[in-house]
């Protein structure tokens, strides 16, 4: 009898929605533009090879490695170095953070995976932002769970529409996940906008997890603020646990460093949970947990201050581009590396939607974007800003010849 070896249950829950649409994309024939490939949809800030990190990072994790002090196993939610580090790093005069309050994973994405699986039994569900990242619900759906959305406004600067965040609620609601700053919409919420959705979530009795792997990078006239700090100054009554790590700040995601940190009451039994599952991978490298403490202890903040300025005038430079474009609405990026732009299909002749104007500007102009519908929401597309300056600014030109060749 042949061998029919089955997935399980989990694994066949387990799926990516991007992968679905960005192949209905790639479908069809290869391009036949000749001109090069402007990918605008990586995620990967060292793609292009113009952001680098630290150079204390880079040297540190040298160190490490020739020294052979950090080749052996560690506790398996992190090293000691670095939930100190982390704990220091982090707290603040109204968040006072111990190591025992950190939880080192593979990289956010594995922090959040940690986390969501030590919280949610099956039939419970987490309100997530729409638009939002698709793994929140990848991850939900994958242990039984569901998520419920809640909408952010694009006419409000991507804020949080807080009678859609009300209604999403129900008695299975166990979490709000929040993600600040944003992907994909590149926005930063105020501490008073903040402060709004912690109340509506201190009225349901609804702990907070907050997405903040790209806490700090904002741009000129905006300003970061922590979930937990904002918590705090709202007199701690609301637990917030946040996932960040070094991925995109110290632009390193391949070192896949990430972390958790517990802030507020009722949270010493989910703790000891994400601590026990931990367990089943063992931690993140050794040698990248010890380098990233270094960069952690020394701040490296003349470097954080050039990427935010660097990708700040990345993000002008695509801006600006895109402004002049037939049928776009461009929204202002506030900080992360994206931005969302409205597509107004009613002012393009064959064009329906996001998936049909992004895949014709991929065999048309050789520019690849991601449409909205991969984050939640239609007829838009975003763009991210990691490339190089004359790349962002010629994408803007084939972008603005593509919307004149299909407009009305």
């Amino acid at each position: 009898m042949p061998f029919d070896i089955k997935a399980s249950e989990k694994a066949k829950r387990t799926v990516n929605p991007i992968r679905a649409i960005v192949d209905k994309v790639l479908a069809g024939p290869p391009s036949t533009c000749p001109l090069k490939r402007i990918p605008l949809s990586l995620g990967d800030p060292t793609h292009f090879g113009n952001l680098l990190p630290p150079s204390l990072l880079t040297s540190s994790l040298q160190d490490c490695a020739s020294s052979h002090k950090f080749d052996g196993y560690v506790p398996a939610f992190g090293c000691p170095n670095l939930r100190k580090s982390v704990a220091e790093s982090f707290s603040s005069e109204n968040v006072k953070y111990t190591d025992d309050d950190v939880v080192v994973a593979s990289g956010c994405s594995g922090a959040l995976e940690l986390l969501l699986t030590g919280l949610l039994n099956p039939g419970q569900n987490i309100l997530v932002p729409k638009p939002g990242f698709p793994l929140y619900e990848v991850i939900a759906v994958s242990h039984g769970c569901t998520v419920k959305y809640y909408n952010l406004n694009p006419s409000d600067n991507w804020n949080v529409d807080l009678n859609s965040l009300e209604s999403a609620f129900d008695s299975n609601t166990v979490g709000v996940l929040i993600n600040n700053p944003s992907n994909p919409c590149g926005s930063v919420f105020s501490k008073s906008h903040l402060k709004q959705i912690i109340e509506v979530c201190e009225k349901h009795n609804t702990m907070v997890i907050g997405d903040e792997v790209y806490g700090g990078m904002v741009f000129e006239g905006s300003e970061y603020n922590s979930l937990a700090e904002v918590s705090a100054e709202m007199g701690g009554t609301v637990p917030v646990v946040s996932c960040s790590g070094m991925a995109k700040q110290y632009l390193v995601p391949g070192m896949r460093v990430g972390w958790l940190t517990f802030y507020g009451p009722g949270l010493e039994e989910l703790k000891g949970g994400v601590k026990s599952l931990s367990q089943v991978v063992l931690g993140a490298c050794h040698l990248a947990q010890e380098a990233s403490s270094r960069a952690l202890d020394d701040g490296c903040e003349e470097f954080k201050k050039e990427l935010n300025l660097k990708l700040q005038t990345q993000a002008g430079a695509l801006e600006s581009g895109l402004k002049g474009c037939h049928g776009l609405t461009v929204i202002k990026p506030e900080g992360a590396m994206y931005t969302m732009v409205k597509i107004n299909v009613e002012e393009f002749k064959d064009i329906a939607n996001d998936i049909e104007f992004t895949k014709m500007l991929l065999d048309e102009k050789n520019v690849f974007a991601l449409p909205g519908t991969c984050f939640g929401i239609e007829n838009f597309f975003r763009a991210v800003y990691c490339a190089p300056v004359e790349m962002l600014e010629e994408a803007g030109v084939r972008i603005k010849e593509f919307c004149e060749d299909h407009k009305k």
